[in-house]
């Protein structure tokens, strides 16, 4: 059984990130969602081990200082954070995991020296961004508006981090980018190898050793 992959996926408040991933794991097999656990109280609309584990703010201490979290950070007051066991199992189970995560907790990955795939999702303008968010939160004031517009100036800025860069001007396209961003990085994996060194061998030449395998497929 494979090893699965680990793809984080970060985007501005409001770009449709959750959308996306959604619709895509209907699509593609073996892709699952990591359900973060969270400090903040669920919305209406929200189910407990389903769109977040809802723990209070107590637990989620405890979490963090029994280093249970593969990473976490607060957002706009309220902690989030990602089951590094929870990761572990389902990679283990052959499933690629996607971490629908804000630019902190990617940044926090990637120090732990994890092999992941990056995807930054850019709304189609600025402009669009602010009516997306106008229209999630009519009752928002505008001190939180502005707030979350200039959180999201500062991680457009942050793209360049990320593997791929994709942009949601239309759901369905965003979807199909996001559906070949998968299918070529699963064709990419190192887990091919053995396959290729067979198909190599069947036309009479040498495998190679895993390292050096494993950096020619990857590359």
């Amino acid at each position: 059984m494979r090893f699965g992959s680990l793809f984080i996926v970060s985007a501005p408040s409001g770009t449709g990130k959750t959308t996306l991933v959604e619709e895509l794991v209907k699509t593609v097999p073996d892709v699952i969602i990591s359900c973060s656990y969270t400090s903040r109280p669920p919305r209406e609309s929200e189910l407990d081990g389903a769109d977040y584990h809802f723990v209070g703010v107590d637990r989620f201490t405890a979490m963090v200082e029994a280093d249970e979290f593969l990473e976490w950070a607060t957002v706009f007051k309220n902690r989030y954070g990602t089951s590094a066991a929870d990761t572990e199992r389902h990679r283990r189970e052959g499933r690629d995991v996607l971490l629908v995560i804000d630019v902190q907790g990617a940044s926090q990955v990637r120090r732990q020296g994890l092999e992941t795939v990056g995807i930054f999702v850019m709304p189609p303008s600025l402009e669009d961004l602010e009516r997306r968010l106008r229209g999630r939160d009519p009752g928002a004031s505008e001190a939180d508006l502005r707030q979350r517009l200039e959180t999201a100036r500062s991680e457009v800025e942050a793209r360049t981090q990320y593997d791929y860069v994709v942009i949601n001007d239309r759901v369905d396209l965003c979807v199909d980018r996001l559906r070949c961003i998968v299918k070529a990085e699963r064709s990419r994996k190192a887990a091919m190898a053995d396959a290729v060194d067979r198909i190599a061998n069947s036309f009479g030449c040498d495998g190679v050793e895993s390292s050096e395998r494993k950096q020619r497929i990857l590359g």
